[in-house]
């Protein structure tokens, strides 16, 4: 690791340039002066001297690309890192205690006396930064105290999954601190997984973490949840003449815990019915051979719910496929198959209900008039609430945000890419 000062004179002399500019940092400039200011927070928050031995690191944030309330029926997801990130300035401090400072943030402290979940922890940061340590000592590794400050310009409420880029900038530094550069992505991404269903209390699958983790865009096939199998592959939109972009529909995800949890309980009614625990057990021919009885014990939505499923659960491997060769016309067709399919069978477009307000079904709409019939658009993520996602050709790209911002709010319209690099080291 290079001594702060050190760093300082790196950056200003631009021997970081190539590596700011592999992580999707358009703006050079505007990167440089984000690390600058990153190390004098550093500075300042943790009284660090300039001969103090720091290293930068990164996570990004991750976009639902495929597979649509897949993942808790064993299914499988596509989804990628995006250009958006958290990036921190790290030390040892020679202590039993994590500190970490995420700007605008109070200071979390971590005591490592005990690496056990704490219930008075349960959804925090601090339960995330405990997880973490206690992930690496599972697998052998002695995590001792350090210090971050960190920065984030992933999007609060967009659907792009802070939580898990948090998970896996921590599991960056403490492989980089304490393991030697020896866990690979894929473990990072089990270790955040673990760290926010054990200590978070959130019961998530592997999507997000894995997606930041490993860079790029990745295929998860969860058959066997124990064992994911993770496909990693190399996407580059604007090549192929694309841009992704995640638009905010303003509707609000409170009060929808009911709506959420009805989606894998009614997948998982339909397949109890064939005596399996998750849908992945269970095929269209089932399903179709046993409608009449289906249909009156589970109801109609969940029967329809889990059409959406084994479709969609189909489509993820050609979608891949499809990107994986370039060929976006596919990949498009497929996308806005996927949207119809969340929209019509799992319906989970608007709360049951709601009439006054179906902001989703608004900002779809808009989105699909903007196209003009090119590109494509699909729910985000969990639905009923957030944001969507649309893939517009770069011809119509400014045309296509003046238009979606002009009908749904200013700023509404967010244009990321497909960041190549997943969680990693800038500097050290």
């Amino acid at each position: 690791m290079q001594k702060l000062g050190d760093v300082r004179r790196a950056l200003a002399g631009g021997e970081m340039n190539e590596k700011l500019s592999h992580l999707l940092y358009d703006d050079l400039e505007a990167a440089k002066q984000r690390v600058a200011k990153l190390l004098d927070e550093f500075q300042k928050s943790f009284d660090a001297g300039e001969d103090t031995p720091v290293a930068l690191c990164s996570a990004p944030g991750r976009t639902e690309i495929g597979g649509n309330h897949t993942d808790h029926q064993h299914g499988r997801v596509l989804a990628g890192a995006v250009d958006l990130d958290f990036i921190a300035c790290v030390a040892a401090n020679g202590t039993n205690t994590i500190r970490f400072q995420s700007e605008g943030w109070p200071m979390v402290e971590v005591e490592l006396d005990t690496l056990d979940p704490k219930e008075e922890e349960k959804e925090s940061t601090a339960a995330l930064v405990r997880g973490m340590a206690a992930q690496a000592a599972e697998r052998g590794y002695t995590v001792k105290g350090f210090d971050v400050y960190a920065t984030s310009s992933v999007l609060p409420g967009s659907g792009l999954s802070s939580s898990a880029a948090c998970e896996v900038l921590l599991g960056v530094i403490e492989n980089h601190l304490f393991c030697g550069d020896a866990l690979d992505p894929v473990t990072i991404a089990q270790m955040g997984q673990k760290a926010e269903n054990i200590h978070f209390g959130k019961p998530c699958g592997l999507m997000d973490q894995a997606a930041s983790s490993v860079g790029g865009a990745v295929t998860i096939d969860f058959a066997d949840p124990a064992a994911p199998v993770v496909r990693a592959l190399q996407v580059d939109l604007d090549s192929l003449g694309y841009a992704l972009c995640i638009i905010d529909s303003g509707a609000d995800h409170a009060d929808l815990t009911d709506e959420y949890a009805a989606v894998p309980q009614e997948m998982r009614a339909v397949a109890a019915h064939f005596g399996k625990e998750v849908l992945r057990e269970v095929s269209e021919n089932d399903v179709l051979g046993d409608l009449p009885a289906l249909r009156q014990k589970v109801g109609d939505r969940a029967v329809l719910r889990a059409f959406h499923f084994l479709a969609d659960n189909e489509r993820v491997a050609k979608q891949a496929d499809a990107l994986a060769a370039g060929d976006m016309d596919t990949f498009l067709a497929l996308v806005n198959e996927s949207g119809r399919s969340s929209w019509e069978l799992l319906q989970n477009i608007t709360p049951a209900g709601a009439v006054q307000h179906q902001d989703m079904a608004v900002a779809l709409t808009v989105a699909q008039r903007a196209l003009g019939g090119r590109g494509a658009c699909r729910v985000h993520g969990g639905g009923f609430a957030g944001t969507i996602q649309a893939f517009v050709p770069l011809d119509i790209l400014t045309a296509f945000r003046s238009e979606v911002e002009g009908a749904l709010g200013a700023g509404c319209c967010h244009v990321l890419r497909i960041r190549p690099v997943g969680g990693t080291v800038i500097w050290s």
